[in-house]
């Protein structure tokens, strides 16, 4: 038997049983510290020599794995345990389980990590198309398998990313409904001395989320520079009202307020302290700008349940953008006052918008080179 080799370097033995010369390779350590080792045979030991300088190839390029058991279920639950449970809030993380138990596991859950096919993939997305969900939740359901197998390619149970290299269902982007501009201003007519007046003022023209109006507090807002700093959420978890960071770093931003936005957020100031007076002690101190009528911050569940007409507040937000942009406010601005993760997103949704604008390109090109 030849000497050992250094670590992964395997070694080289022949068989006293059938003669076979045998190479072995390191390729890890199991949960329990044991190793995990891999071997090839040959009839030489220059074959033999050939074979394991191959393997050792394909170890360092992450070809071969420690998986020979590992499940897709167990994959998913390790990953939600050790990963995602830290990445992503409650309420996501809640969200993708419910995705992978229904759509992911009854189909794949048992079989072995390795053994996946991208045929496999395929076949899921195509059975939850046919079987009436949406693109979207099917494209999810497609995400969530691919960040997974990622996950399983870091930690070498897995080589090949297989839902990567499926095709993702196709994706069409219903039109958000807007208000028109005689919409608009008669829905400002109606708010005229609503409570929440200056909420769904500054919602329709700012293009603010829900939540992130709602998780404004008084410190984020300069209204003598007319500027509202946009930096948390507010949103319901686990039961009750929480708040957390932004939906994307670019979410976090800066938004010049209209002067009578402005003019109604200094009567809704005004209110609070007149209601902080009456209440006394009995008044509950949480510094948010829109608050309930003893302070305490409004549940978005509730503001969709008062809201007026059939009117969803986030549609606020695709009327806010629809009216920039048609009253020739660069898109570029329009995404960094929405807080979109970037500008190709902003004319994804409202690209159709942009019409009159590229007949205007088309039309100053006619006068340029045709002098008509």
């Amino acid at each position: 038997m030849a000497g050992r080799r250094g670590n992964k370097e395997g070694s080289i033995y022949q068989r006293s049983v059938d003669g076979l010369w045998c190479g072995v390779a390191l390729l890890g350590y199991d949960s329990h510290g044991r190793m995990i080792r891999k071997m090839v045979t040959a009839k030489s030991r220059a074959e033999v020599t050939r074979k394991l300088a191959r393997l050792r190839r394909e170890i360092d390029a992450g070809q071969v794995t420690t998986a020979k058991t590992l499940t897709l279920a167990e994959l998913m639950t390790r990953w939600f345990e050790d990963v995602l449970s830290r990445e992503v809030a409650r309420s996501t993380f809640d969200n993708y389980h419910t995705v992978v138990k229904y759509h992911v596991l009854p189909m794949l859950g048992k079989r072995k990590v390795t053994d996946i096919k991208v045929a496999d993939v395929d076949r899921l997305l195509a059975a939850k198309l046919s079987g009436g969900l949406s693109p979207s939740t099917v494209h999810r359901i497609r995400a969530l398998i691919s960040q997974c197998l990622d996950q399983g390619v870091r930690w070498s149970e897995v080589s090949t990313n297989v839902a990567r290299l499926s095709r993702p269902p196709k994706m069409v982007r219903p039109e958000g409904r807007t208000l028109t501009q005689e919409q608009a201003q008669s829905l400002l007519a109606t708010l005229k001395g609503h409570r929440h007046e200056s909420l769904y003022l500054l919602m329709l023209s700012t293009g603010m989320r829900r939540g992130e109006a709602l998780g404004l507090k008084w410190d984020d807002v300069n209204l003598d520079a007319g500027v509202a700093r946009v930096k948390r959420n507010l949103k319901r978890e686990g039961g009750r009202l929480v708040t957390a960071d932004t939906k994307t770093l670019k979410s976090r931003r800066a938004v010049n307020l209209p002067v009578p936005v402005i003019e109604t957020l200094l009567e809704n100031r005004e209110l609070q302290a007149k209601e902080r007076v009456e209440l006394g002690a009995a008044w509950i101190a949480t510094d948010f700008v829109f608050t309930t009528s003893i302070g305490t911050p409004i549940d978005p569940r509730n503001l969709y349940r008062e809201f007026l007409g059939h009117w969803h507040p986030h549609e606020l937000r695709h009327s806010a953008a629809s009216l920039m942009l048609a009253s020739g406010v660069k898109l570029q601005v329009v995404s960094e006052v929405l807080g979109h993760s970037s500008i190709r997103m902003t004319a994804d949704v409202y690209g159709h918008i942009l019409d009159p604008d590229r007949q205007q390109a088309a039309v100053a090109m006619s006068n340029v080179l045709w002098g008509k």
